[in-house]
């Protein structure tokens, strides 16, 4: 049971096992079977989309292709953390095929995996997902960075500007290490260009979809749809428990992101299969709240309607880095 006492604390659950014993459960869950039919259902979505994308008005085209990308990146994330009946090359080889566009899995894999160290969540420079900035950092920005920082603290901003922010941040971090002589990466991004090449000849050659549109319609789209989880996920706290959310999503939003936006569950229990979250989610409830100090959204329409025009905090950390004490100003925008 994820919640049941006694608990780890989730700052010293960075690996923590998953509850459901495998000889015990029945044939469907030790091979994952949910697992397989997710990634048949987005490879095989994706064909269809591509395929008959002449025939497919745009609006739809738009909106099925976005949740198919965010979907495999979804699934890319399960296989960073579970899907543990296979061995690890063989679920790396299966969601490796880059139709999201425009990162390699090796370095999500590497950056999140970081990512989970729990004590330095929300830490700029220490947690690799964190949108949070040192207050030093900030007082160097210019007025017209801040105001663009500030815009993509809005749940409209993140969509729009967050994947230019999110490219920038990749160019800039992988940048830095060519220019310091670090070419450890080179076989990773040389592989990343050979399969996005076989992804956009299968796109243009094939199914004769233009590569602007393929772009503009489907991986911008599922970029954008994939930070929408992402925005409201994390926050500062004192408490490792307290910086991860959840939202109490329905199935559209809960299947899209394979159940990650019960993100308590996922921090506590990593390898936790994914359609194992919403029940473990459900028996405990009560004690998973107050662990993360009901940081609890119902579901995304709530954070739209709060936050789709207005920051959701200031990201100034209020510590900037572990065991410095918080600052005035940072304890004012947190």
């Amino acid at each position: 049971m994820v919640a049941a006492p006694p608990t780890p604390s989730i700052a010293d659950a960075d690996t923590l096992s998953a509850s459901t014993d495998s000889r015990g459960a029945a044939w469907w869950q030790r091979w994952e079977i949910p697992t397989w039919l997710v990634a048949a259902a987005i490879y095989g979505a994706w064909a269809g989309l591509v395929l008959f994308h002449a025939v497919i008005p745009w609006p739809l085209l738009m909106l099925a292709g976005a949740y198919v990308l965010a979907w495999h990146f979804s699934l890319q994330h399960e296989a960073i953390h579970g899907w543990q009946s296979i061995p690890p090359w063989l679920r790396t080889a299966l969601v490796w095929p880059p139709i999201g566009g425009w990162l390699p899995f090796a370095l999500y894999r590497h950056s999140h995996t970081i990512h989970h160290r729990n004590h330095h969540l929300t830490y700029p420079g220490l947690d690799t997902e964190s949108v949070y900035h040192r207050e030093e950092d900030w007082a160097r920005y210019s007025k017209a960075w801040r105001a663009v920082l500030m815009f993509n603290q809005t749940l409209l901003g993140r969509m729009l500007i967050g994947p230019i922010l999110r490219l920038r941040k990749l160019v800039l971090t992988e940048g830095a290490r060519v220019r310091a002589g670090d070419f450890r990466n080179g076989g990773i991004w040389l592989r990343f260009a050979v399969g996005l090449a076989a992804v956009l000849w299968f796109v243009s050659s094939v199914a004769h979809m233009p590569i602007w549109k393929y772009y503009l319609l489907m991986v911008y789209p599922a970029f954008s749809l994939g930070l929408v989880r992402a925005f409201i996920e994390h926050r500062w706290g004192e408490h490792p428990e307290e910086r991860v959310a959840s939202v109490e999503s329905n199935w559209v939003f809960g299947l899209l992101f394979l159940w990650n936006n019960l993100h308590i569950v996922h921090h506590l229990d990593p390898v936790l299969p994914w359609y194992e979250i919403p029940g473990a989610y459900r028996r405990g409830r009560e004690e998973l709240l107050r662990r993360n100090g009901s940081y609890v959204f119902k579901g995304y329409g709530e954070i739209a309607r709060r936050w789709l025009l207005k920051p959701v905090f200031i990201p100034i950390h209020p510590r900037g880095a572990p065991g410095n004490a918080v600052t005035p100003a940072a304890r004012r925008g947190a």
